[in-house]
């Protein structure tokens, strides 16, 4: 399923966030909760983010950010070549964007790993500089 490609107001509306989630000071992942039971099982790690977080990935999901084509082996190594990134098309840019997203899915903790790394900070940098040429 081919979803279309973001429009400026879709990038206007996620750079809004790129300020906000690397404010000085900013803690994207607040705590990481495991339960304990009366029988002395433990759940699963349950990540809990700032609220910020959880409006920004609510954008980040939107379909026009969406490639559900993208191999998540590829993807991950994309994001590792910093050089990759700084002159990612908004396809690319897409692409990574939905390994970024959906990788809480498979890892408890992911969002605040890709805001702590940068990941999300350089794809919307990006944007930024591809919004400017537009």
């Amino acid at each position: 399923m081919e979803t279309p490609l973001p429009t400026i107001e879709d990038i206007d509306e996620l750079l809004v966030f790129l300020p906000k989630l690397y404010a000085d000071g900013f803690k994207a992942l607040t705590d990481m909760h495991i339960d304990e039971y009366p029988d002395g099982s433990i759940s699963f790690p349950r990540a809990e983010y700032d609220p910020l977080v959880s409006t920004f990935i609510d954008v980040a999901s939107k379909s026009c950010w969406t490639d559900y084509q993208y191999d998540p082996e590829h993807t991950g190594l994309m994001l590792e070549g910093r050089n990759l990134i700084e002159n990612a098309s908004l396809e690319q840019i897409k692409t990574m964007m939905t390994y970024c997203v959906r990788g809480e899915h498979f890892c408890e903790g992911h969002w605040g790993a890709m805001i702590e790394q940068g990941k999300f900070k350089a794809l919307l940098e990006r944007l930024m500089q591809l919004r400017e040429h537009k």
